[in-house]
């Protein structure tokens, strides 16, 4: 929300500084985003005359000028531009100025052998237009010597605040007044609309088909204007706000927008054919708008049509058809309530952003409906001229009496700030709030103006911003003497650090991806679940929560790789959805790879080393994730095959039993790389943090320091012939538990099919290695060792020791 400071004194009669006006606003609530003072600005620059302009000696576009700037001795300024002529008035920038179009501070130069001493400015060297062709040509009476900034009126702060969404009270210059009034920075100034002199009925009628989308419409006629550009200073205040001057008919409904938080809209009366209803659209209707563009409506958008169809989308946008311009001599003037729900679903399927939406769909006041409309027609006919009509008003503005039973004791019990009912009722009087009763419990009318008042709390709220929070007194926390301070961090929000750093040291780049994605794509991955889609999507593609972190790093990795970044290898930490139940949703961590694998992170190299990633890269990813958060390895299981999204033969389960599924990691299959157009291969880990056991507890007392085993360890190989369809995992945990207090590693190190071997086996050789801990083993009881060993993996698994 903009405004300039003149625009505010309109409202507000003070004599605070725009420091304290600016500091005030951020202090009630309004905070100030942006303040833009060109007076500051353009300080240096003032009105100058050019007494001569002679030919420069040594260059044909340039011009020796001799500038009077109202103070001492002429100073002489070499100029290119085309217009510098003797006798004109223009804008002189002495040296040490600083020149915003060109980024440059000004100093004394030579050009071309003459000496320059300033400059003589255009429009976009000030950035004040995008006029650069000549040096700012003024009038003859420009006073000489004077700023300019204040003689072109460019002096005007211009304040920009920051509205929440329940203060539509602001909207208007009005409302912000209000409230710097209630601050004690000024007085309010009378806000009553004056009476308009009427001549007879409007020929037109109106009709109201659903009162709940459009509770009142008035209307009104005037006939006979004369419409041409708005004057001076109301084309001046739209453009410091950021708004194009159109026509004064137009330019009229804009500020009374700003100006009092009334949206209106003015139609051709000549281009109306016959009454005007509000309805529904019906499906398939289109309406060519004043944005030049043609939307297709539906029954779930609320227009105003006559006899030739749709001619404004209610609330929103008029439509082109009915539009003034320069040949309008009769209008029609709308001032009407709309449904805030049914205005924001609107302009969000339409995907129109204007400020009479912006202000709808907040809630304006509805006791203004018709003095807005009086508003509008008394600039009517004093910019343009006309007779104005009586109005008609179709349907009936709503009356909100919300009364709220207030003890004055909630202001410190729920603040804990002292302030007086004194001061308290002085505060709410002067916002607007009617108060009835005396002593300890009062009876307070929230004004028309305030939907947001619903309550007592919000009635403390709006004496502690008035008041100032700054008058509570800063009290410094109790110190917990002896007292150890008890952990903060949940389970799953340690893990989540925990990941995040694990999964980023090992050379994977985070991040973060939209929550949701288009229907087939949560389908493939397990999710399409109607519960899950969204009733007002952001975009089509879109529509539902994601049941899985991997369809938005899949083509996240691909937009890298398509933009020549083939080596990719990301990472995210978030949540998924499986149902509209809290228990549905997970934290998750999951990660992508695509592109060629090397240790040093690097694609092809000279040495030959670069392959293409395969599934164990994704396991050993998601196994050093497993060891950074500490899950012991003991009970995870390792079940060959995935989720339909990964390929069955390249791609394995993590799991603790059969009924606690903690992740999956492979390749990506190839349907899925199609429906979602990527190039692979791509593989890819996810793993549900949520799912993972929680760690045992530990005792606290100090341990021991660990000394390094006084024997040497020892390693034995064992070669297995098994049937091809025995995992490799299988046997590691047989020869494991065949002798535990010894037994300290087992590694595969060989797996070999082919010649020698039965075509439906393979050999697997492992590798174990022993760890005496009292004595240096013999050869016997190695031997005896390595019998269980064999033993153990043969009982298990049908291996047999191979000769």
């Amino acid at each position: 929300m903009k405004f300039t400071l003149s625009w505010l004194k309109d409202h507000l009669d003070t004599s605070a500084s725009l420091d304290d006006i600016v500091e005030t606003l951020t202090r009630i609530g309004l905070e100030v985003e942006e303040v833009e003072d060109k007076a500051k600005t353009l300080a240096p620059y003032k009105v100058a005359y050019v007494i001569s302009a002679e030919q420069h000696p040594n260059a044909d576009r340039l011009r020796v000028c001799m500038v009077d700037t109202g103070e001492g001795a002429p100073i002489q300024v070499v100029c290119g531009a085309p217009n510098a002529r003797t006798g004109m008035k223009s804008v002189f920038a002495p040296p040490g100025t600083y020149i915003p179009g060109k980024n440059i501070t000004l100093g004394i130069g030579t050009i071309r052998g003459i000496e320059s001493a300033g400059m003589l400015c255009s429009a976009a060297e000030l950035e004040i237009s995008d006029d650069h062709d000549g040096i700012i040509d003024l009038a003859e009476d420009a006073p000489v010597g004077v700023p300019y900034a204040a003689y072109a009126g460019l002096d005007d702060p211009v304040i920009e605040i920051n509205l929440t969404p329940n203060r539509p009270d602001c909207t208007s210059i009005h409302g912000i007044a209000r409230d710097l009034a209630a601050a004690g920075l000024g007085t309010l100034k009378g806000d009553a609309v004056p009476a308009v002199v009427t001549k007879g009925a409007c020929p037109i009628s109106v009709t109201i088909e659903d009162a709940k989308l459009c509770p009142a419409f008035a209307l009104r006629l005037v006939r006979g204007v004369k419409n041409g550009p708005s004057p001076e200073w109301m084309q001046r205040r739209l453009l410091s706000i950021g708004l194009r001057p159109i026509n004064a008919l137009v330019d009229i409904t804009n500020y009374v927008t700003f100006d009092r938080g009334r949206p209106l809209h003015v139609f051709d009366a000549r281009k109306v054919k016959g009454n005007l209803t509000v309805r529904r659209a019906k499906e398939g209707e289109e309406v060519l708008a004043l944005d030049t563009r043609t939307y297709r409506l539906d029954p779930s958008i609320v227009v105003i049509a006559d006899d030739n169809g749709v001619e404004s989308i209610g609330g929103i946008m008029g439509g082109e058809h009915s539009g003034c311009d320069e040949n309008t001599t009769d209008v029609l003037i709308e001032s009407a309530l709309w449904d805030p729900l049914n205005i924001a679903q609107t302009g969000r399927k339409l995907g129109i952003i204007t400020d009479a939406r912006y202000r709808f769909e907040r809630g304006v006041d509805p006791a203004f409906t018709v003095p807005g409309l009086d508003l509008a027609t008394t600039l009517v006919i004093d910019l343009c001229g006309g007779e104005a009509s009586e109005a008609v008003v179709a349907g009936k503005v709503p009356e909100d009496k919300r009364v709220i039973e207030f003890p004055w004791s909630e202001v410190p019990r729920l603040s804990g700030l002292d302030v007086q009912p004194s001061e308290s009722e002085q505060i709410l009087k002067a916002l607007g709030f009617g108060l009835q009763g005396a002593g300890e419990r009062v009876s307070v009318t929230a004004p028309s103006w305030r939907p947001d008042i619903e309550g007592k709390a919000d009635l403390v709220e709006e004496v502690i911003r008035i008041a100032g929070v700054d008058r509570i007194e800063p009290k410094p926390l109790p110190r917990l003497e002896d007292t150890v301070a008890k952990p903060i961090l949940t389970l799953i929000q340690k893990r989540t650090r925990l990941a995040r750093r694990a999964l980023a040291v090992r050379g994977l780049v985070e991040a973060v991806t939209w929550s949701f994605i288009a229907r087939s794509e949560a389908e493939l991955f397990g999710g399409g679940d109607g519960r899950l889609a969204l009733a007002n999507p952001i975009a089509a593609e879109l529509s539902d929560m994601r049941p899985s972190l991997l369809p938005g790093l899949m083509k996240a990795a691909q937009r890298n790789a398509d933009r020549g970044l083939s080596d990719v290898a990301l990472f995210e930490v978030g949540q998924t959805f499986a149902s509209d139940e809290p228990e549905g949703q997970s934290i998750r961590a999951a990660a992508v790879r695509r592109g060629t694998a090397r240790a040093e992170g690097v694609g092809r190299h000279w040495d030959g080393g670069a392959q293409s990633v395969d599934a164990f890269d994704a396991k050993a990813d998601v196994l050093a994730l497993l060891a950074a958060l500490g899950i012991p390895s003991g009970g995870l299981q390792m079940v060959a095959g995935g989720p339909a999204w990964f390929h069955p033969g390249r791609s394995g389960t993590l799991q603790f039993g059969p009924k606690n599924v903690v992740g999956a990691f492979g390749e990506v299959h190839p349907k899925v790389l199609k429906a979602l157009d990527l190039k692979g291969p791509l593989v890819a880990f996810e793993l549900n943090l949520d799912a993972l056991p929680p760690p045992k507890a530990k005792p606290t007392k100090m341990k021991p320091k660990l000394n390094l085993p006084d024997f040497q360890p020892l390693t034995r190989d064992f070669a297995f012939v098994v049937g091809r369809d025995v995992a490799a995992g299988d046997i590691v945990k047989a020869a494991q538990g065949a002798e535990r207090q010894l037994i300290v590693g087992v590694d595969v190190f060989d797996i070999y099919e082919g010649t020698g071997i039965d075509p439906h086996k393979k050999s697997v050789a492992i590798a174990v290695t022993l760890q005496p801990t009292e004595k240096t083993l013999t050869d016997v009881e190695i031997e005896a060792v390595s019998a269980k060993i064999v033993g153990e993996v043969s009982k298990k698994t049908g291996a047999v020791l191979r000769g």
